[in-house]
């Protein structure tokens, strides 16, 4: 007899505007999920935030949204943020010591353990970040272990 095993998997996504405002409400709604779930709130706060930023400046396309997702299985948590400017991928770069931009995705690549992109269907793609929760939040969350990666990685 086959039996099916449903162990429920903790997500949020919300569709948010595509501005400055918008990045701060995907900041604020991530840190409450999170509280709820009782993830950590460090990094992932950051995270969410660099990304719903870059989401809102880089990937802006006048009248469209960009979505916010997070879901935790085993011991991850996954961070993604879409948006409609598939044909801007992103791109740590060094920014000058002066620069009052630019250091965000150096951040991300910081602070998460491992972050990419992935193409999405014409013309958005995702911005991810994933991080490893201690395990005493992972068990909470969810069953089963390892990673979430999949797409482009850097």
């Amino acid at each position: 007899m086959n039996q099916e095993i449903s162990t429920p998997i903790p997500n949020f996504t919300a569709q948010l505007s595509s501005t400055p405002r918008g990045a701060r409400l995907a900041r604020l709604l991530a840190t409450e999920q999170l509280r709820s779930w009782g993830v950590p709130l460090d990094p992932a706060e950051l995270i969410v935030a660099e990304l719903a930023a870059n989401a809102a400046t880089h990937g802006r396309v006048t009248g469209r949204d960009f979505r916010l997702t997070l879901y935790a299985v085993g011991g991850t948590l996954r961070i993604e943020v879409t948006d409609t400017r598939g044909d801007r991928l992103p791109r740590p770069t060094r920014p000058a010591p002066d620069a009052d931009c630019g250091r965000g995705l150096l951040l991300v690549e910081a602070l998460a353990d491992t972050w990419g992109v992935a193409p999405g269907l014409a013309p958005r793609k995702t911005v991810w970040a994933e991080i490893q929760l201690p395990p005493e939040h992972g068990d909470r969350c969810s069953g089963g272990g390892g990673g979430l990666s999949q797409g482009t990685t850097r």
